[in-house]
């Protein structure tokens, strides 16, 4: 793998950046893809701000190897990027579509060849439309599909792929894609989605089965994970922000690392294995060991008991406030990072198995001038997200990965191609890629680790 030494010692350490495959690859009808739920989103008007689509995205399909070359120069250890499902296996279930398999194929052998270490995500967010309609991650068959899609995956790729990812980010797509309705596939249940979580990790087990008989030598589970604090030292904002730190975090790390659920009376639900559908063998699945755990880190969170008495969530987000903000809002707090990690630490000890730092970055009003971008606030997040990891590996917390989000300018979901977190500027209209400053930053430092 190409690893590089760190400031902390003799052991490697993983530096990279990432994408995903539907924010930038764009060709989502070539060569025998099938639809995911995010191109049957993308379209249906209102759901996508400016009703921008994905289906050209970065144009990466064919535009990789310039993208590799930017990798290479970025000096970039590893890239993290997802695998399109419906690319590989365009109804979700079935005989694999070998071009599909092959552009994969191509990307793994030239990252190798530049001396780039190929991290893959299996799911991001972008499931078969075929199988949204058998009823997606609300179905439980959905778990089995998932993991015959990992073996066919790893069949082609496990002879030089090292280090896998089964999910990204579990309980975004489950709070956002089938609890509020502001992601695909666009369902708005609340806490009848919960299924959606036992489903996804039953899947994230089942999957990491497949990919040790093929030979996989790592795995990892992604999730975005977020430091909680209570809004007041009050009884009842203290309640709040543990029923939400239940939902965010432990609902998708206690099965996985102690194998069991977390108790969610807060939500009224007496008997999590009920609620959530689990059956005799399924938590020993879930929790099969892994060899890393992926945190995606953007900004803690704030959280009150609910105003009024109506019926809902028992927790209200107020916003971390007196912290200057990304452009997405987004507040900017770097030791939240070490906060977070130090904090994983503490609850899960010796079940807890090292960390990779698999997405932090963030979005800035970037403007491209004759002089390029100028991305300076950017260049100070990363550096000082950084220095806030460096202090929790100090701390004792084994982190051994941090990937930039993103190398690319991309589609970002909901907001289309408005936001924009990428090294590289992307003209959308010519598909110019222009490396900022924040990429000669990295590359430097990197140059140094």
């Amino acid at each position: 793998m190409s690893l590089t030494h760190n400031q902390w010692g003799d052991e490697m350490f993983l530096w990279g950046t990432a994408t995903a495959a539907y924010q930038i690859e764009g060709a989502t009808g070539e060569d025998g893809r099938g639809p995911s739920v995010w191109d049957t989103f993308a379209h249906e008007p209102g759901r996508v701000r400016d009703g921008h689509t994905g289906d050209v995205a970065c144009d990466h399909y064919h535009r990789w190897r310039e993208d590799v070359a930017l990798m290479s120069e970025l000096g970039a250890g590893a890239y993290r990027f997802s695998i399109s499902w419906p690319r590989v296996l365009p109804e979700g279930i079935g005989a694999p579509n070998p071009q599909g398999l092959d552009f994969y194929d191509r990307l793994v052998d030239g990252l190798l060849a530049a001396g780039i270490t190929p991290v893959p995500t299996l799911f991001h967010w972008d499931l078969p439309q075929a199988l949204q309609d058998r009823g997606g991650w609300l179905n439980r068959d959905v778990a089995g599909w998932f993991a015959d899609y990992a073996a066919v995956v790893a069949e082609r790729l496990a002879d030089r792929v090292r280090m896998w990812i089964t999910l990204n980010e579990p309980f975004v797509h489950m709070a956002f894609g089938y609890g509020m309705g502001i992601h695909a596939p666009g369902q708005a249940l609340l806490l009848d989605a919960l299924p959606v979580a036992h489903h996804q990790l039953l899947g994230h087990g089942l999957a990491v089965r497949a990919l040790r008989a093929a030979g996989a030598e790592q795995v990892l589970l992604t999730n975005n994970c977020t430091p909680v604090r209570p809004a007041s030292g009050s009884p009842q904002d203290v309640a709040a922000a543990d029923a939400y730190d239940v939902l965010h975090n432990r609902l998708f790390a206690d099965p996985v690392l102690l194998g069991r659920y977390p108790d969610l009376s807060a939500y009224g639900v007496d008997a999590p294995d009920d609620a959530l559908g689990v059956r005799d063998g399924d938590l020993a699945t879930i929790a099969a060991p892994l060899d890393g755990l992926g945190v995606n880190y953007y900004n803690p969170t704030r959280i009150a008991a609910p105003a009024g008495a109506e019926p809902g969530l028992p927790f209200a987000d107020v916003g971390i406030t007196g912290h200057p903000t990304t452009a997405f809002g987004w507040p900017v707090v770097p030791d939240g990072l070490r906060e977070l990690l130090t904090g994983l630490r503490d609850r899960y000890g010796a079940a807890l198995p090292p960390i990779y730092v698999t997405e932090n970055g963030c979005s800035q009003p970037d403007e491209l001038t004759p002089e390029g971008v100028d991305d300076q606030e950017r260049i100070a997040f990363l550096r000082d997200h950084i220095a806030a990891m460096e202090r929790a590996r100090a701390e004792g917390v084994d982190v051994r990965g941090y990937f930039v989000w993103s190398l690319l300018d991309n589609f970002e979901w909901a907001e289309g191609y408005h936001q924009r977190f990428g090294l590289v500027h992307v003209d959308f209209a010519t598909q110019r890629r222009t490396p900022k400053a924040s990429f000669r930053w990295y590359r430097d430092f990197l140059a140094g680790h």
